[in-house]
């Protein structure tokens, strides 16, 4: 029932795939079987986003959320940077025919980074700008609930931006000596002006400039719960609503917001869940290693 990692992959990959053609004959073909296969990784990081393969037609929960499945069967979660394990989902493929499957959750070890030089204000804002924080941090979390019927979580994610990883997902940041909370995505370092381009499709449900903490902000949403988000950008070159292909540049590195220096705050999300954009990476390369050509 359960599988590891490239099994969830190729079980993905062979049901989107289009059949062959059938061989000409006398009578009719008989009609293709229902892939009845629950495919779901025996475990799982903390940080990761998790694709899943289900009967088509399923309902499936996880989490007290009914999760959204494409007309070939595939789900998707995120796993918090604390969740423990095992996570339980639960499929129904028929009424009354419920199966749950176990995924153990591999701990991480986050360490701490202590970042110098940050504007004060940005670390102990006086109340007006608390408040104005907090509004304008409700308006990115206001454009993490959509639902989106749309599979582009599924492509195999690019980097946005080349560049040295200045800092990781989920590690203990303490900011001019006070601590803070873990980091809520990845930093690349890369010059002003660099361009960031999408590492997957997906439709812009935020963007604005100016934002007192991140800066220059987008938000690009990739179906199912799934998105992104830029943070610190000197350049925004997207509006709300439009839809935009993996690889479209969507505005330029900045220092823009709480920054010490020009960089690309890429964070992931699966609604209010935060997930590592790292190990979406990596997910990415172990797609495109599934459809690379054999080696003559």
């Amino acid at each position: 029932m359960s599988r590891g990692p490239a099994a969830v992959l190729a079980a993905c990959l062979a049901a989107a795939a289009p059949s062959a053609a059938a061989p000409a004959q006398d009578t009719a073909p008989a009609p293709a079987r229902a892939d009845t296969r629950i495919v779901f990784p025996e475990a799982v990081q903390q940080g990761a986003m998790v694709i899943g393969k289900v009967p088509p037609g399923s309902t499936v929960r996880y989490a007290g959320r009914s999760l959204r499945s494409t007309g070939y069967g595939s789900v998707v979660f995120g796993v918090g940077r604390d969740a423990a394990g095992p996570l339980e989902v639960q499929v129904e493929t028929a009424p009354g025919r419920v199966e749950t499957v176990r995924i153990a959750v591999t701990p991480r070890d986050f360490p701490t980074e202590y970042i110098q030089g940050v504007p004060p204000k940005t670390v102990n804002p006086p109340p007006e700008i608390a408040a104005r924080i907090q509004r304008e941090q409700a308006e990115v979390v206001a454009a993490r609930v959509r639902d989106d019927d749309r599979a582009d979580f599924a492509q195999a994610f690019a980097w946005p931006v080349r560049g040295r990883i200045s800092g990781r997902f989920g590690n203990q940041r303490v900011y001019n000596g006070q601590k803070g909370s873990g980091h809520s995505g990845m930093d690349i370092a890369a010059p002003n002006g660099t361009p960031i381009l999408a590492p997957a499709a997906g439709v812009i449900s935020f963007a604005k400039p100016g934002l007192y903490l991140t800066g220059g902000t987008v938000v690009l949403d990739h179906g199912h719960g799934i998105s992104s988000n830029f943070l610190h950008l000197s350049r925004i070159d997207v509006n709300v609503g439009d839809r935009i292909a993996q690889g479209q540049t969507i505005g330029a590195v900045g220092a823009t917001g709480r920054a010490t220096g020009p960089h690309l705050h890429w964070g992931m999300n699966w609604f209010d869940v935060r997930i590592d954009p790292q190990l979406v990476l990596e997910r990415g390369d172990a797609v495109r290693a599934t459809k690379a050509p054999a080696a003559p």
